[in-house]
């Protein structure tokens, strides 16, 4: 493979281009074409008419072509706008911590496969660029006027990541500016600002909720861009899920019109584990660990009485992650109901036989359920009820409450059973918590690859880990779709195989359906 050739995105000389991915035959494709697999798309949907949440990109990323089918997703430079932009060297040349270290910079050739399982003579596929520090930084440390804000609702981490930014520019870059934004997005305009020091956020990882505070909506892009100009900020750094990072995006935009040397850095942010590409978000496994809590009390509820049935509500809008990995760790829970997975109540093989059934041989059972799981059966019995929160997503009603309602009234009504319903809602406790040690690691980590990125000069990117190797992303290729449980998957074939719980799938509902239809009609015909 020759590498001597330089790729056409690059705009300065080879030597201080931060895009030498060099490859033979190389061409730049500008159009975004990468299809998006979505499990979704699957099923059958008979009986639930389930909520297609995908997005439209909020920009085109660019793409590098190799002719053996590598494809480098890029991230957007400063200098592809500000072409005469100076680079500097890095001060971590001179740095104590990475003094031992035996390659302490990224090559510019590093690249992240998204996908590591592959076929012979298949492409190689679509890659990203590795995370880290680079050996050219394009900001002057004592004139970097920096500023972090958190949006959207609250997650394990969110301390941590804010304390790491703040301990990474100071600590490693000689950045003694740093601007906190009070209350998400419109705290821009509304000009509420905290100075942010190592001292000041020294013990902040070890609360809960964030310390900037945080707000849904209030995304103006201009006032936002003119008021991170008046201040002369040079480095945002915005932490909120895919709704933030939206709106990332359009700040991003919108100082690329104006041509302002301001590097824009997206931190992904959501419990529930949807933002797509990355390996995990943080908090997840803080989530997961905690959820360990509320399934243990309803167990031990549930088998306390007699035909205890103990429901667990975990979060999950619209993907059952913290559900299904909760549920996988737990080993007591006896059914799991995630958004992806349509279910049905009664008839053979709905969940009234399921729950039956699990009663009648060990006299208790357990349900996990996200929150998202089950809408359409709820509105059901809620018509008209179409309320949407500050960020634009749609309010859920509460399927939890709704499920032992109608379990209870099942089996006290059909077969004059007394049930012992126990709920759990514990999403408010698992939300406000510290992150554990595994997540303050991954947090540490975004933080610091964030923090290497804006000073080399990208902008207009997200931060994850992709095959365990952070990597930059374009902000488009996380926000446009939604990260779902693939029912196709063996993760969730695991899951039923550790519950020997039904499917509840589609054909089981048309098979249903077809012999209700034949029994009608036999009876009808008598």
């Amino acid at each position: 493979m020759d590498l001597s050739i330089h790729s056409p995105l690059s705009r300065s000389s080879p030597s201080l281009s931060p895009f030498p991915f060099n490859f033979k035959n190389t061409t730049l494709n500008p159009v975004f074409h990468s299809s998006i697999f979505d499990s979704r798309n699957l099923q059958i949907k008979l009986l639930l008419s389930r909520q297609n949440h995908q997005h439209i990109r909020a920009q085109v990323s660019d793409q590098i072509v190799n002719d053996d089918g590598f494809v480098l997703e890029d991230v957007p430079h400063l200098i592809n706008f500000l072409p005469d932009l100076p680079s500097y060297p890095n001060p971590l040349q001179k740095s104590q911590a990475y003094a031992i270290v035996k390659k302490t910079f990224v090559s510019s050739e590093d690249a992240v496969a998204q996908n590591i399982v592959l076929q012979k003579d298949t492409p190689r596929g679509v890659h990203f660029r590795r995370a880290g520090p680079r050996e050219k930084v394009y900001f002057k440390s004592d004139e970097v006027r920096a500023c972090i804000v958190t949006c959207g609702g609250l997650c394990p981490g969110i301390n941590t990541v804010i304390r790491e930014i703040v301990c990474s520019l100071n600590y490693m870059y000689g950045v003694d500016n740093i601007l906190g934004i009070e209350g998400g997005y419109k705290g821009f305009y509304s000009r509420n600002t905290t100075t942010l020091t190592p001292k000041v956020v020294n013990d902040i990882h070890k609360r809960g909720g964030t310390f900037l505070c945080t707000s849904r909506g209030g995304h103006d892009t201009k006032k936002i861009v003119d008021n991170i100009q008046d201040r002369g900020i040079n480095q945002v750094y915005i932490i909120g899920g895919d709704g933030t990072q939206r709106g990332a995006a359009l700040i991003y935009k919108e100082v690329e019109k104006r041509g302002l040397p301001i590097a824009v850095a997206g931190i992904p942010k959501t419990i529930d584990n949807d933002i797509a590409v990355i390996d995990k978000s943080f908090g997840f496994d803080t989530a997961v660990e905690e959820a360990q809590r509320a399934i243990n009390a309803a167990h031990v509820e549930a088998e306390s009485v007699e035909n205890g049935v103990g429901i667990v509500k975990l979060m999950g809008r619209y993907s059952g992650f913290i559900a299904m990995f909760a549920t996988l760790a737990s080993r007591d829970v006896d059914c799991c109901l995630i958004p992806e997975s349509p279910f049905y109540l009664e008839g053979r093989g709905g969940l009234f036989d399921f729950v039956e059934q699990r009663l009648k041989e060990n006299g208790h059972l357990v349900i996990v359920v996200a929150e998202g799981a089950g809408q359409e059966y709820v509105a059901q019995n809620m018509p008209g009820v179409d309320e949407k929160d500050a960020s634009g997503n749609k309010l859920l009603l509460d399927i939890g409450l709704w499920l032992t309602q109608k379990i209870k009234d099942h089996f006290s009504k059909v077969h004059k059973m007394t049930i012992n319903m126990k709920y759990i809602d514990p999403t408010y406790m698992i939300r406000a918590i510290p992150s554990n040690a595994s997540d303050n690691i991954y947090c540490t980590l975004l933080a610091q690859s964030a923090v290497h990125g804006a000073m080399a000069g990208y902008t207009g990117f997200t931060v994850g880990p992709v095959n365990s190797r952070h990597a930059y992303i374009p902000i488009a290729r996380v926000t446009e779709a939604t990260n779902t449980v693939k029912l196709t998957d063996r993760m969730w074939a695991r899951l039923l195989a550790s519950t020997n719980q039904p499917s509840f799938n589609c054909s089981d509902v048309l098979q249903n359906n077809i012999t209700g239809a034949i029994n009608s009609m036999n009876t009808n015909s008598f």
